[in-house]
């Protein structure tokens, strides 16, 4: 078992930066790959990004790329995505995922935890 717990979203005008986080415990964490999705309102949930357990891979929808980086810090369970010049359309909840895999995976049915998410509002 693995708990996800995310923080850091909130409001920012639009070309800001926010910088979530996603902290996490029970197993081993570096066993896991994680992956941010998000879900806008009446929306599909969508893929964000996605590192490798040891972190030296990662993968971005072509929608972030360039302006989101994913990390992560196996020391301190934790994995972040820094956002860069944040649209309106950014606005969604973004929710964290680990998978339990050696590879990187876009669709959500592969990832087996998920956290509750966090809220990110872009206004314009």
């Amino acid at each position: 078992q693995v708990q996800l717990v995310e923080s850091g979203g909130g409001l920012v005008q639009a070309g800001g930066s926010l910088r979530l986080s996603c902290a996490a415990s029970g197993r081993s964490f570096s066993v896991y790959a994680m992956g941010w999705f998000r879900q806008a309102p009446g929306k599909a949930r969508e893929f964000v990004a996605a590192i490798s357990r040891s972190g030296e891979g990662t993968i971005y929808a072509d929608s972030v790329k360039g302006r989101f980086t994913i990390s992560r810090d196996n020391a301190k369970n934790t994995v972040y995505l820094q956002m860069n010049s944040l649209k309106p359309e950014d606005t969604a909840v973004y929710t964290c995922a680990a998978d339990f895999s050696s590879s990187l995976r876009l669709r959500p049915l592969e990832y087996d935890y998920w956290g509750q998410g966090t809220q990110v509002t872009i206004s314009s």
